[in-house]
């Protein structure tokens, strides 16, 4: 049977797991970037009840209180932190790295899922295209830099969040940032969704050739409903059709904390055209397991941020 024949058996078996369903995480140190709102809110206030320490990496630190306060009403006894990051500029991301690693020994839990989704045309502070700058070359620079934290760990993970929007995704070697060409925001943002599971998956394969403990997976929520669609008319769907965001939160904490995750290297809702239902080994494209577009992007991406990622 073919690959692709597998992953689409794969793909349907479906686990009844929710975000209640989060084991006990005492003790664990877990960072959340872009938790002040939608899935991330949720899984950081998941990991927070569940007895982890929990950053909250946010741009917006008045936002990021807020949440912060929300989580706390629910969770009386939660131990949250609010620490600025801003995937956007890589000075920020420099700095969230180096606060952290004054403040804390290890680093259980990395969860990359801030994002931005088909916004203005725009650019960054070191003058990426706002997508593939923040969606990925923010959540590369700033898992690189929280290496260290993460590989004296006991059992560290670290979980990537792609969309089915990687489905449409191709990577523009010859022109990422988009500038030589009539701008499209979708193309641009299924281009940055699908960086993210290259990136997840080519981490794995080069943390198991270098014998590290530490585990890389990627994921995704479905069609959430949450603010990520702020800028797109599809919002109004967004009753209909997405799911609730604890319930599109689910398959990354499943990722984060599950010892059967292992097994599979992509979870997410497994249920028609993976926009909604239980979570389940979601499909990996051949574009995103394609190992040769994985080395090409991770080269780029070294040489656009001026990061040599050590393992």
């Amino acid at each position: 049977m073919s690959v692709h024949g597998v992953e689409t058996i794969m793909k349907k078996i479906s686990i009844r797991w929710k975000a209640e369903h989060t084991q006990d995480q005492s003790g664990k140190i877990a960072v959340v970037t872009g938790s002040n709102t939608g899935i991330g809110y949720h899984m950081a206030l998941t990991l927070a009840d569940k007895g982890a320490h929990v950053i909250l990496a946010c741009r917006n630190e008045e936002k990021a209180e807020s949440a912060k306060s929300r989580m706390l009403k629910t969770s009386p006894n939660a131990n949250i932190t609010v620490q600025i990051l801003d995937l956007a500029d890589l000075a920020s991301i420099e700095l969230f790295a180096n606060q952290m690693k004054k403040s804390h020994k290890h680093l259980d839990i990395l969860i990359n899922n801030a994002g931005v989704m088909i916004p203005p045309k725009s650019v960054t502070k070191d003058g990426f295209e706002l997508q593939i700058g923040t969606n990925h070359f923010g959540h590369f620079a700033l898992t690189s830099l929280l290496m260290p934290l993460l590989a004296v760990a006991k059992a560290p993970r670290i979980v990537t969040l792609s969309s089915i929007a990687h489905w449409s995704g191709q990577i523009d070697f010859e022109d990422i940032n988009g500038v030589n060409k009539k701008y499209n925001k979708w193309r641009m943002y299924s281009q940055s969704k699908l960086a993210n599971l290259l990136f997840a998956l080519e981490l794995d394969r080069r943390l198991k050739a270098a014998g590290s403990h530490i585990e890389s997976l990627g994921s995704h929520p479905g069609y959430s409903a949450t603010d990520l669609q702020r800028h797109s008319i599809a919002r109004i769907l967004n009753p209909l059709l997405g799911i609730a965001p604890v319930k599109g939160a689910a398959p990354t904490l499943y990722a984060a904390t599950e010892s059967d995750a292992l097994i599979h290297r992509y979870w997410g809702p497994v249920g028609a055209l993976e926009a909604r239902g239980w979570t389940g080994k979601a499909n990996i494209t051949e574009r995103a397991a394609d190992e040769d577009v994985a080395r090409r992007l991770w080269e780029l991406t070294e040489k656009a941020t001026g990061i040599q990622f050590v393992i």
